[in-house]
């Protein structure tokens, strides 16, 4: 039996470049692990089955879930389908949120049962598979601070993002990726995020100069479609939050505090929750890579 963490992600910038013509989207990223997180168990079986167990039952169990997917492509890959498990899903990351919160169930699929099978992939292995499923999937192996380029599969690690205080919100509404990017082409973008910048502020140490460049360039898309999002943001901000924006297509908004305003960050929480907007709140904290 094999325990293991799938984190969450956050954006600190999202700048889309191109299309490729099988029309997978060129982008370029910051990423940033968070310490909220889906908890999965992972245990041999006797038989060929891949049975998944969730806590939430609107998730599949069958093989629409990447996690089901993840198992039965890395079982094909080593020609080993007699190989079985049974996978536990405490789910706690919102859905549908801009999170990688499919994304991360997977990667954690892949690292545990490489090691539950004794298969012995290294990472590089596993991202390779991954990147098949899901773009957001070999950063979610690796985790931690990145630089995310190509269709999202280009990684390059950076030094550990500054200690802050993260709140995350998220109102009661689902948005779909697709339908962000397919909006977003019909579009043109106004503003490009520094990633550079933020690349550079990282590598600093400078938290300031990672808010001040918060960026996504598909936060126009969702949020002109449900002002809530860019309401949660303007409290996030006159609560304290350094910066504050939208992470992946939506609708999750978070807002940065410095390590010394827990109690801002706290009041921010608390008037989302009295308003009633945000349904979804947690304080959380940047944490490191995986590896």
């Amino acid at each position: 039996m094999i325990t293991r963490k799938a984190y969450a992600k956050i954006n600190l910038g999202l700048d889309v470049i191109g299309r490729r013509d099988d029309g997978y989207h060129l982008v370029r990223m910051i990423m940033q692990s968070i310490n909220l997180s889906d908890d999965l168990c992972f245990g041999k079986r006797d038989d060929n089955k891949i049975v998944i167990e969730t806590s939430d039952p609107r998730i599949p169990t069958d093989e629409h879930n990447l996690i089901y997917k993840a198992a039965d492509q890395l079982r094909s890959h080593c020609n080993a389908a007699d190989l079985g498990v049974t996978i536990r899903l405490e789910k706690h990351i919102p859905m549908a949120a801009g999170m990688a919160g499919g994304s991360t169930d997977a990667a954690a699929t892949y690292i545990a049962l490489n090691e539950l099978w004794n298969l012995g992939h290294n990472t590089e292995d596993l991202c390779a598979l991954a990147v098949k499923k899901g773009a957001d999937i070999p950063y979610c192996i690796k985790g931690g601070t990145a630089l995310s380029e190509g269709i999202g599969e280009e990684l390059t690690a950076l030094p550990d993002m500054p200690s802050c205080h993260i709140v995350i919100a998220k109102p009661l509404l689902d948005v779909s990726t697709a339908w962000a990017y397919t909006t977003l082409d019909s579009a043109p973008i106004a503003e490009h995020p520094d990633i550079d910048g933020i690349k550079s502020a990282i590598e600093e140490g400078d938290l300031t100069g990672i808010t001040d460049r918060l960026g996504n360039v598909l936060e126009p898309i969702t949020s002109g479609k449900y002002p809530v999002i860019e309401e949660i943001r303007q409290i996030l901000l006159a609560n304290g939050a350094k910066g504050a924006r939208m992470s992946g297509s939506g609708p999750t908004v978070f807002g940065i505090f410095e390590n010394k305003d827990l109690v801002s960050a706290n009041n921010a929480i608390k008037e989302l929750q009295s308003r009633g907007i945000a349904p979804e709140l947690f304080l959380t904290k940047p944490i490191n890579s995986n590896l």
